[in-house]
């Protein structure tokens, strides 16, 4: 069985995967999370020069480091961070897993693709509360944790995101594309991660919970990643 990557999303960090890994710990699953420059137990290291090719950066260090070809999972902003860094290391990823997450096309990037009412917030939040370039985090509510214990177990942990993360293009040369993928995706959603996953012809398994499914449905993410490592060829 391949090694397995989760690579957190935006204000998370590595903590967010705990329960997830709690699930595979009884499957033998051999389990990296790093934590992105800036975010988590990293915050210390934010400033305005980190953005998405930083994150990029810091998973392509984590395949390079690895000793055969990884199943490689991001979540949400990290779907843009786990495509480019599989465009630069096609030969080192065997497969993709999308968790509700952004996904671009070669200079497309979140704030870009994203709503116009989840633009001017994120622009609105840095100005006003971010020294123009951090952008703090949100509501538990706001990414589908609505249980009070779960909700303040989030406010404990969630820290700044750098602007420069939403607002750099992605840098892709089509390499990713002949990567496998599939896609996870919570329902109901106001973002239109569903139907980017239908328009890339990617088996996508629905999930019943909120954005940040891996807190909300542990054992149902942690089934797919399963799945992914048992399809990938030996």
């Amino acid at each position: 069985m391949p090694a397995l990557v989760l690579v957190h999303g935006a204000w998370h960090g590595a903590w967010c995967w705990s329960r997830v890994q709690a699930t595979l710990a009884f499957s033998g699953v051999d389990v990296t999370a790093p934590t992105l420059t800036g975010l988590g137990d990293r915050a210390a290291e934010l400033d305005p020069s980190v953005g998405l090719r930083t994150h990029v950066d810091d998973v392509v260090a984590v395949l390079d480091a690895a000793d055969e070809p990884v199943v490689l999972a991001g979540h949400s902003y990290a779907g843009l961070v786990v495509r480019e860094a599989a465009d630069r290391r096609p030969h080192a990823v065997a497969r993709l897993v999308l968790i509700d997450a952004w996904v671009g096309r070669d200079g497309d990037s979140l704030l870009g693709l994203a709503p116009d009412w989840m633009r001017d917030a994120i622009t609105t939040a840095a100005a006003d509360r971010g020294d123009g370039w951090r952008v703090p985090p949100p509501d538990p509510s706001l990414v589908g944790v609505d249980d009070p214990v779960d909700a303040e177990f989030l406010r404990l942990r969630l820290t700044d995101h750098p602007l420069a993360g939403f607002v750099e293009p992605t840098r892709l040369t089509g390499a990713v594309d002949r990567v496998p993928a599939i896609a996870v995706t919570a329902e109901p959603s106001a973002l239109p991660f569903r139907r980017w996953a239908a328009e890339a012809g990617w088996p996508t398994t629905l999930v019943g919970a909120g954005h940040d499914l891996m807190l909300t449905a542990p054992e149902a993410v942690a089934d797919v990643l399963l799945d992914a490592l048992g399809a990938v060829p030996s």
